[in-house]
């Protein structure tokens, strides 16, 4: 009966958001009106899934890979529940239960698959234990949030003791590899990684600091590159990159797979979902599903999606520190653009925009920038400036923004790529969404 209320309740809410106009920004009000009216709802909900809760958690890739991971085990016939708008608080995924539950509480669902911010994913396994979770990469991001880079490892460390059952990491990040946080976890340690062919393509903040260090530093900390040994290589990597296509090693077999998805960043995303997967299920696996859902899997909204406008297309990446916005451009490739770059410093993007000067930006030169914009858009023409990328205009309104670099494009008959903070994404999205069709995310 109390669930029931709740949800009534919960409902209530979510509909007077909509009225309101709250847009994306309220999706998670309908959540907080059931954290305030009914703590236990979520715990009591979630624990009643047969196959229990996986969380994704990390600094880049949460939303993408807990999609892939997503399409991976539905391939497998499971009922999947998941937080599919990126709404990644706690309330965010109580607000995304009352879309799926019935009126009396109930979750038609064999497992929950969901992706949670670092900080909020210590809140969630206070309420709920997950059975499995699956780290991707601690990384400099919102540094005035977050601070140092090692208090976010601690969050995850608090995720991945709290997991009952699996613990998936990446094997070549050196704070989630590393013994000090493998060492007292209670569940099973699984890892993905890259072969030693794409150490160069996939660098972390700790890599470029080795380079001008001399690993001097690091080897103090105790933080390596990589495994420590053959007993952590891990069994599932990522091998090599061609184009879209690329070969993932699964537990000493190869095998090829052409993405749909774009990114190389992805690919590692990929390889990680992969391996939590074929893990969590073991030998009731099906590899060959797996693999053929792997290749199929679209991008999530903002992150690499793809549109199209009066039949030009059009690329959305989301960028929010150095090693994503180097990753992105490493993707985009050498292919001519019409490219905008969007900046806003709102509490989700971060406040702190001073990573941007450690983002090296040569790449654009040969194309140029069309236009920067956002609330930050004089920073990053200033930026841009310094590693002589030739910008055509600055303007800080993103409506104008869009519709300068459309008619552009237009003209050029080039592709369009719009890389951009978080909530500059959502605003680009809402502004492209009364000209083409854009994937709602309510």
């Amino acid at each position: 009966m109390r669930s029931a209320l709740t949800v009534a309740a919960g409902r209530a809410a979510r509909r007077l958001a909509r009225l309101r106009g709250g847009g994306r920004g309220g999706s998670a009000f309908p959540g907080l009106v059931v954290e305030r009216i009914d703590p236990g709802f979520l715990a009591r909900t979630l624990e009643e899934l047969p196959l229990g809760v996986v969380v994704v958690s990390g600094t880049n890739g949460k939303t993408t890979t807990t999609k892939i991971l997503v399409e991976l085990l539905r391939s497998q016939g499971l009922r999947v529940f998941t937080n599919p708008t990126g709404s990644n608080f706690v309330r965010g995924v109580a607000a995304a239960l009352l879309t799926e539950v019935d009126a009396r509480g109930r979750l038609a669902a064999d497992i929950a698959v969901l992706e949670l911010d670092e900080a909020h994913a210590v809140h969630f396994v206070r309420q709920v234990r997950p059975r499995a979770s699956l780290l991707l990469n601690v990384m400099r991001d919102q540094l005035d949030r977050f601070g140092e880079i090692d208090h976010t490892a601690d969050l995850l460390h608090t995720v991945a003791k709290a997991s009952t059952e699996l613990v998936v990491l990446n094997g070549d990040d050196p704070r989630l590899s590393a013994p000090r946080f493998t060492d007292d976890l209670g569940a099973r340690v699984e890892r993905f990684g890259i072969g030693e062919g794409l150490r160069r393509v996939f660098l972390s903040d700790d890599d470029l600091r080795r380079e001008d260090a001399g690993g001097a530093m690091l080897e103090d900390a105790g933080l390596g590159a990589g495994p420590a040994d053959d007993t952590q290589t891990p069994a599932t990597r990522l091998e090599a990159i061609d184009g879209r296509r690329a070969r993932i090693l699964v537990d000493g077999a190869e095998h090829e797979v052409e993405f749909v998805l774009p990114g190389v960043h992805n690919m590692l995303n990929a390889t990680g979902a992969l391996a939590l997967a074929s893990s969590l299920l073991g030998a009731d696996a099906d590899l060959p599903a797996l693999l053929r859902a792997l290749a199929h899997v679209r991008a999530a909204f903002g992150r690499g999606e793809m549109l199209e406008v009066d039949g030009v297309p059009l690329e959305l990446a989301l960028v929010k520190n150095p090693a994503g916005f180097r990753m992105s451009l490493l993707s985009a490739g050498t292919d001519p653009a019409e490219t905008m770059i969007a900046i806003n410093d709102e509490y989700a993007d971060g406040r702190d925009m001073s990573w941007l000067w450690d983002v090296d930006f040569s790449a654009l030169r040969a194309s140029g920038v069309h236009v920067v914009s956002g609330v930050r858009a004089y920073d990053m023409a200033l930026r841009l400036r310094y590693d002589e990328v030739l910008v055509d205009g600055v303007e800080t309104d993103l409506g104008p923004a869009v519709r300068s670099l459309i008619d552009a494009a237009r003209a050029s008959g080039r592709p369009m790529r719009i890389f951009c903070t978080y909530t500059a994404m959502l605003a680009v999205r809402a502004q492209l969404s009364r000209i083409t069709h854009v994937e709602t995310v309510l």
